[in-house]
């Protein structure tokens, strides 16, 4: 099983609409960029049947380096993005969960 890379997805974009690769990754990159600077701007970002990005703040926290324990090392809070998977995204995804289990 392989990783679908953005390279892949030009690719197959642009063969079934029919536009030059170009065209395409200008418009994926954008999306990206769109998305991107959404979140770093604190917006969540909802895009319908496939699942919504929020920006969440965890708590900071104590953690000990693996190589001295006796040491603990406060780990700041920082923003991170979290994604929600939608209706049609989980609903394809839970159809894979027989092939996963045998």
């Amino acid at each position: 099983m392989s990783n679908l890379t953005k390279r892949d997805m030009v690719v197959k974009i642009s063969k079934a609409v029919g536009i030059t690769q170009q065209q395409t990754f200008a418009v994926i990159q954008q999306t990206l960029d769109s998305i991107t600077e959404s979140l770093a701007a604190g917006n969540n970002v909802e895009l319908r049947n496939f699942g919504v990005f929020e920006v969440r703040l965890t708590k900071s926290r104590l953690g000990r380096n693996p190589n001295k324990p006796e040491i603990d090392v406060v780990i700041p809070a920082r923003a991170t993005v979290k994604f929600t998977a939608g209706k049609v995204m989980r609903q394809k995804v839970l159809q894979r969960t027989e092939l996963m289990i045998k």
